[in-house]
């Protein structure tokens, strides 16, 4: 008997890297899932499948609200409620360290757009839902850049500050309704994504994952699966008096 037996999930940025790390852990926790991307999803859908899971897999993109809107109403066409939304998907693939001032104004707003923009349009969406039900679970995820101020991505690291401001305003309009909003906010976790930031540099990039590493009170590179545990709990039943709260899970990096 899994923590989430039943429960109806989905995950956006679910096409790869941690948010399969999460879709997989959620089926294998008795999760029923929709798995969510502007990517294809069906190697997570197989994946989350091969647990023995139902998984509906959608493409979606978090900045279109008419998109976000079809994400909610399949996924109550097909299992009747939303128990819980993992926000998952986020621009980090793909980024370079620079200075600030190379950033350019179309690389800021598409930052922007999709790492708050899509937050704030996928939980528009599942709200309805979750208030008619009075009970659901919203995670956001922020990330530990924002609470130790890396430099050389600043667009990423003020786009993840915004989800821990976003996270605690909400919480506060939701919780009357039984909807729990919290966040996780990773360290530096060994993903494509992540290992493409130096552009292309490996040697940059280890360098960068050893410091990283000996600057956590546990000592070794972080995996996509040791953020899975923490988003497991938070869409529990479990964390039903949790609210508003940013959940680092990093080694013990960024606790400042």
């Amino acid at each position: 008997m899994g923590l989430l037996d039943g429960k109806i999930a989905i995950i956006t940025g679910a096409a790869r890297g941690i948010g399969q790390a999460y879709s997989i852990r959620f089926a294998k926790e008795g999760a029923k899932l929709v798995v969510c991307d502007v990517l294809d999803c069906n190697e997570t859908k197989a994946k989350v499948e091969a647990e023995g899971a139902e998984c509906l897999a959608l493409k979606v993109d978090v900045t279109d609200e008419e998109s976000t809107r079809k994400m909610a109403e399949e996924t109550i066409n097909k299992y009747g409620r939303i128990d819980i939304l993992l926000n998952n998907a986020a621009i980090y693939g793909g980024l370079v360290m620079k200075p600030f001032e190379n950033i350019s104004v179309e690389e800021w707003d598409k930052v922007m757009s999709v790492n708050l923009k899509g937050l704030f349009l996928c939980s528009k969406a599942v709200t309805p839902q979750m208030k008619k039900q009075k009970k659901g679970k919203i995670i956001n995820i922020s990330s530990t850049t924002f609470h130790m101020g890396v430099p050389m991505l600043l667009h990423y690291v003020t786009s993840k500050g915004g989800v821990v401001g976003f996270t605690r305003a909400l919480s506060n309009e939701l919780g009357e309704y039984g909807i729990n909003v919290n966040a996780i906010a990773p360290g530096f976790t060994m993903t494509d994504a992540s290992k493409g930031i130096t552009g292309g540099n490996k040697e940059l990039f280890e360098q960068l994952a050893s410091m990283q590493a000996n600057m956590q009170a546990i000592k070794r590179r972080e995996e996509p699966e040791d953020l899975t545990g923490a988003a497991v709990f938070l869409a529990s039943d479990d964390s039903d008096f949790i609210a508003g709260v940013t959940l680092p899970v990093s080694g013990g990096a960024g606790l400042v």
